[in-house]
């Protein structure tokens, strides 16, 4: 192929493939949070079958018919991207004539909302118009002396802009709840963890979800949720949960084990280590062998697949604009022995998490 200023036009087009490939990758999320507002996988699923374009159009009463060919392009996107699929299939015994027909896949099947694992509330809060303008400012923060993002964007950090909107420190407890409820998939892979202990305090654990997965797991656990006094102070506990208000940088509840689940990765390395050393206090105090058990991602991009390596440098981008950041196992090791830990262990929990256990 001809050469364009001495460059290969072939490579100068793959190129150009990858950068329209960028330009509209915003376009992914505020799809999926179509699919979502819209409920398409709550359809689907209670079509109980793949369901075709006119039986969608019609489930979809807030849409006018005018709007089908566009219902149409945008789940012909979104299946691609791997949200749904599109299945062929006859309408009746008798026809030949094959049509398409939209169907969940295990993405989808996150967001169908009344599960055990609906994701929804996620979706919704990191596709909100709030949490993607801030990015808008990358250029200008990056060249500034203002800690992170929020602050250039909105004049106030992340904490600070929960702190003051309570609908928005909702919605935020509402996402990280539905995350947790995943996490009683993963328990059972991991049951000797927890094997042993009495007590536990789940550190930031908000409004209780992932506790409560644990105790329901481990009946004879007694769970403490630590979690900002706004968070808790509304909430009832029942024989396994309670709740606590407080703040990690100051003092931890003595427990045999401290559970801190998407916690650290909001701090850095500085204030993970006021953290850690907290915890290490807490399960100190008790004279016994406990244990800080952690739940983060831990990035590992040259052993791990291309869609996993996106998830997690995706996640760590989300972090720096908060001055957090994901870690790999040599960071995090170097943070446990800072922090005064002499053993850790890492295991690979479910999706783009790992579970850290360490040990004074």
């Amino acid at each position: 192929m001809a050469s364009m200023n001495g460059q290969n036009a072939s490579e100068l087009f793959q190129g150009e493939v990858l950068l329209y490939t960028q330009i509209f990758g915003n376009l992914r999320p505020l799809c999926l949070k179509w699919a979502v507002e819209l409920g398409i996988a709550d359809i689907i699923h209670s079509h109980g079958k793949p369901i075709t374009l006119p039986e969608l159009v019609s489930a979809l009463v807030q849409v006018p018919p005018t709007k089908a060919s566009f219902v149409k392009r945008l789940m012909r996107f979104l299946a691609h991207n791997g949200i749904f699929a599109i299945h062929e299939e006859s309408q009746h015994d008798d026809d030949e004539q094959k049509h398409e027909a939209y169907a969940l896949t295990p993405a989808s099947k996150l967001l169908v909302k009344g599960t055990n694992h609906c994701l929804t509330p996620l979706v919704l809060w990191y596709t909100d118009p709030i949490r993607m303008n801030k990015y808008h400012h990358l250029g200008n923060w990056i060249c500034s002396e203002v800690p992170t993002l929020y602050e250039t964007a909105y004049g106030k950090s992340i904490w600070e802009f929960l702190d003051k909107n309570t609908q928005t420190m909702s919605e935020f407890n509402e996402a990280m709840a539905s995350d947790a409820q995943l996490l009683s998939l993963a328990l059972k892979d991991c049951s000797s963890v927890f094997e042993g202990l009495d007590s536990i305090v789940d550190v930031g654990g908000g409004n209780g979800t992932t506790a409560k997965t644990i105790c329901e797991a481990f009946p004879k656990l007694k769970c403490v949720v630590y979690d900002l006094p706004k968070v808790v102070a509304n909430l009832t506990g029942t024989d396994s949960v309670s709740y606590v208000a407080g703040d990690m940088f100051v003092s931890i509840p003595q427990a045999d084990a401290v559970l801190l689940k998407w916690i650290l990765h909001d701090w850095s390395d500085e204030d993970c280590i006021k953290i850690l050393k907290k915890c290490k206090d807490s399960i100190s105090s008790k004279g016994k062998r406990g244990k800080v058990i952690i739940i983060e991602v831990v990035i590992n991009e040259k052993q791990e697949g291309e869609d996993v390596t996106e998830g997690k440098l995706s996640m760590d981008i989300t972090m720096l604009t908060l001055c957090g950041k994901e870690r790999n196992k040599r960071e995090w090791e170097e943070l446990s022995v800072a922090a005064g830990f002499k053993h850790f262990k890492l295991t690979h929990l479910y999706g783009l998490k790992s579970l850290i256990e360490l040990y004074p």
